[in-house]
């Protein structure tokens, strides 16, 4: 099997790396964190075989609401209601409202440049 492009989330191991050059990469995608990762062995293969390696920036869609919708979701998680309480009084979807919360752990989110924290 013949590929020309291949993409990395974690850093490979040097074994790995040779047996997917091996199938004809010519063109690794990697993380930025998972290049600072690769060993020495694996940097030296891709030297050897003279593959480009692609810096890729793996973000996510960022949130798209307001701080104030945050805020609310987070004080009524914090009264004890339920995900999907907290779903049928805010209109946001539970899974979106468990992601906020987990998010909201952190004790401050960032909007534009400004911290703001809960």
């Amino acid at each position: 099997m013949s590929t020309e492009k291949i993409h990395f989330t974690r850093a490979p191991k040097a074994k790995e790396l040779e047996q997917v050059l091996k199938n004809g990469a010519g063109t690794i995608y990697i993380t930025k964190s998972a290049k600072q990762r690769l060993s020495e062995k694996a940097k030296k293969k891709i030297k050897e075989l003279k593959v480009e390696l692609v810096i890729e920036s793996a973000r996510g869609r960022p949130i798209e609401l307001n701080l104030q919708t945050i805020s609310e979701i987070v004080e009524l998680h914090r009264d004890n209601r339920t995900f999907r309480e907290i779903e049928k009084i805010t209109g946001i979807s539970k899974s979106t409202a468990h992601y906020l919360i987990k998010y909201a752990e952190r004790n401050k989110i960032k909007q534009g440049k400004k911290i703001v924290y809960l």
